[in-house]
């Protein structure tokens, strides 16, 4: 099984759709429109919610693997975010599998091999792994460098530059362009490694009970401590 935290901090702020890009007739001003327009829309939406949920479909193609060719890892499972700094990613396929943190402490379990990992969620790992993009709680122009992609009646894609160092190089989001809700993010490893996610099944302010961002590790199983490390 590939490493399930290198795909926890790639996977927390990642979505797309795929639309063509800016055709070479489209002029400047629109492309800004478009960019300016996204950003103020995608930012309203985050800022508004309390709590995310989505069914999700992630594809991993790994340079060491051959990078894009074929279909890459395919995983699909459920994900909870709720503001401060809460998530539960819930993975069925291909294994099952647990990612789970209260903003505090992170959880990792690996039923099949009765593994589960520990670590303290610093303020430096919030920012670094962009989950305060996905609850509303960064600021986009503030923390990226962003350019237009591809614009379209129903969606727009934007590419975002980190102006932090932090583990990847760049982010690619696809998001409805009337209400701002992403719908597939794409980010690019400092290794050229791609993680694609797709988000479906989207729904805000459902008001989840603390008790599913909170982790016991079960009877027998082996804790690791990853800040020991």
């Amino acid at each position: 099984m590939m490493n399930i935290v290198s795909r926890l901090l790639l996977v927390v702020i990642s979505i797309a759709a795929g639309v063509g890009g800016f055709s070479a007739t489209a002029v400047a001003d629109d492309a800004s429109r478009c960019v300016d327009g996204a950003i103020a829309v995608i930012q309203k939406r985050y800022e508004s919610v309390s709590d995310l949920s989505a069914s999700f479909v992630q594809t991993a193609r790994s340079v060491a693997l051959g990078g894009k060719a074929g279909r890459g890892q395919v995983s699909r499972g459920t994900v909870v975010f709720a503001k401060p700094g809460k998530m539960r990613w819930q993975y069925s396929e291909p294994e099952p599998s647990l990612v789970v943190s209260d903003g505090r402490t992170l959880w990792i379990h690996d039923p099949e091999h009765a593994e589960v990992q520990r670590m303290r969620v610093t303020e430096g790992y919030l920012s670094g792994a962009a989950i305060h993009f996905l609850i509303g709680e960064g600021d986009m122009r503030r923390d990226f460098t962003i350019s237009g992609i591809a614009c379209s009646e129903d969606t727009s894609e934007l590419e975002l530059i980190p102006k932090a160092d932090v583990g990847y190089e760049k982010l690619r989001v696809v998001a409805d362009r009337a209400i701002g809700e992403l719908r597939r993010t794409t980010i690019y490893d400092l290794l050229g490694n791609v993680t694609e996610v797709v988000f479906s099944d989207v729904r805000a302010n459902q008001h989840p009970d603390d008790s599913l961002f909170q982790f016991e590790a079960p009877p027998g199983h082996e804790v690791i401590d990853l800040d020991a490390r």
